[in-house]
């Protein structure tokens, strides 16, 4: 039996920008950042059999040996309580190039949707590979997968915290 957990929409246009200025600075004007926007294509699997949703780059990427990107997807998720998101980087991608999320594996909570940004997903990569290679990705191809995941608690769980952002929101570590 498959589980549906999950639906994918995009952020605002104005949180996109945000994030696409807080990460790229004044690289894309306005009305570049509102194209990207407008041909974000939602995440989707290739085939039925595929457990991972493909995401999509909104922009153009060029990643050096050794060099990092941050990609705000214009994606969130809303999610059913008792699952997560786990994105990871496309396996080609992992084995042709070693590209590698800085945080070994994102974690999307059911209740990042609610964020104040959003929710939007953001993905920070780094090429690690042994050989001096470049990651080329045209805005549009694909670059992450993500697998919804069930998970469960203790007994005696008291967690009684509100999420309100995303990398390091919940502690200072």
């Amino acid at each position: 039996m498959i589980n549906t957990v999950g639906q994918f929409s995009k952020v605002s246009l104005k949180q996109f920008k945000i994030d696409m200025k807080s990460t790229f600075g004044e690289k894309y004007s306005d009305k570049e950042t509102e194209t990207m926007y407008n041909n974000i294509k939602l995440p989707e699997r290739a085939t039925t059999g595929s457990a991972g949703y493909d995401f999509f780059t909104p922009v153009d990427i060029n990643i050096s040996t050794g060099e990092t990107v941050q990609i705000p997807t214009g994606i969130r998720v809303k999610i059913d309580e008792g699952w997560w998101l786990c994105c990871l980087p496309k396996s080609g991608l992992g084995f042709k190039f070693r590209l590698q999320f800085d945080n070994t594996c994102g974690v999307i909570d059911s209740d990042f949707y609610f964020s104040d940004n959003e929710g939007d997903i953001q993905a920070k990569l780094t090429v690690d590979a042994k050989t001096d290679k470049t990651l080329s990705l045209q805005a549009g191809n694909k670059f992450m997968q993500a697998v919804f995941i069930p998970y469960g608690i203790t007994y005696d769980d008291s967690a009684v915290g509100v999420r309100n952002g995303g990398l390091g929101s919940t502690s200072l570590s």
